[in-house]
């Protein structure tokens, strides 16, 4: 086993299509976690979500945020991450990020049209900021 480089890291997060689990903090105090299919912008990562979703509510309440993306294939790797999220309600370019988003998970050719479909469901895009990281590869090594 070994902690990942920041080359590593990046390669990670942007090679395969691993979905990406957030944890968000209900207003109660308990926990929720849910999987989404995300992408890297520089350093942050942009996902969306229809505003009126448990994560979306939890979000615009505290913006403090836990992810964890894991492969679950040998030799198994995983990043879990803090962070804190700002979210843009409709902003002009969400069929860009959705369509980006897409193209990631189904490809080029289904990407625009599954793209226009999602920034009609998911009216929020979401920007992680990591504050900190544990990234381990080659865990069965």
């Amino acid at each position: 086993m070994h902690e990942m480089s920041s080359e590593e890291i990046r390669a990670f997060l942007t090679t395969s299509p691993r979905t990406l689990k957030v944890a968000t903090v209900r207003t109660d105090g308990t926990p929720h976690v849910a999987p989404v299919w995300f992408v890297l912008d520089g350093d942050d990562i942009v996902f969306s979500t229809p505003s009126r979703s448990v994560k979306a509510r939890n979000l615009r309440a505290n913006q403090r945020v836990c992810i964890c993306v894991d492969d679950e294939q040998p030799p198994f790797g995983f990043i879990s991450a803090t962070g804190s999220a700002t979210l843009h309600l409709r902003p002009d370019d969400l069929v860009h990020w959705t369509t980006r988003i897409a193209r990631r998970y189904l490809g080029d050719q289904a990407a625009p049209a599954a793209g226009k479909l999602y920034a009609e469901i998911d009216d929020l895009l979401v920007r992680i900021r990591v504050t900190a990281m544990v990234a381990r590869a080659g865990i069965a090594d």
